[in-house]
């Protein structure tokens, strides 16, 4: 966790300033729960994500939120996209067949980044996940967070906001007695 060094590495800033600078803590808050560690150790706030692709209001595929909700924790990989960053995704036969070298290069149609390298790339990274938004993992892929197998059912934002809202209390209900 790298929360408790970004706020001490601030520190001097605002100290210059005078004020507070507002940290949002992001990455692998899955639960209320979460959401207390990190706004007790400093964070204004927190960033979620993987959460809500779950949910019934998302706009992507039923497909993609499937593979959220079958999602096992030895199917999440670190991928290294062709924009040279890495990042998690979930193990399917397009990062297999990307990673055995099978995809073959493509003439790029968005030029969306100036690091992709479009010669040297297997696929295409913006083709790839718009395929996955449509639900089409054939072609594409799944980004993912780390919790993601944690996720067992398509629910509404209302209905996790009121689980969030729940864990939170109880987490706050706990640190109180103790």
């Amino acid at each position: 966790m790298l929360l408790p060094q970004v706020l001490e590495a601030l520190k001097p800033f605002e100290d210059r300033s005078g004020r507070k600078i507002p940290v949002i803590a992001a990455g692998g808050i899955y639960s209320g729960d979460d959401i207390g560690r990190f706004l007790e150790l400093g964070a204004c706030g927190v960033q979620m994500g993987t959460r809500f692709v779950a949910t019934h209001e998302c706009d992507v595929d039923e497909r993609f939120k499937q593979a959220y909700v079958s999602a096992k924790q030895e199917d999440i990989t670190i991928i290294n996209s062709p924009v040279g960053m890495p990042g998690r995704a979930l193990l399917n036969k397009f990062i297999d067949s990307a990673r055995a070298g099978n995809k073959k290069p493509f003439k790029c149609v968005f030029h969306c980044i100036k690091t992709c390298e479009q010669e040297k790339t297997p696929y295409c990274i913006a083709s790839a996940l718009l395929n996955a938004m449509k639900g089409n993992l054939e072609h594409g892929f799944a980004f993912c967070g780390e919790n993601v197998f944690k996720i067992d059912a398509i629910q509404s934002v209302h209905e996790l906001i009121k689980s969030l809202k729940q864990e939170y209390e109880a987490r706050k209900l706990r640190t109180m007695c103790h």
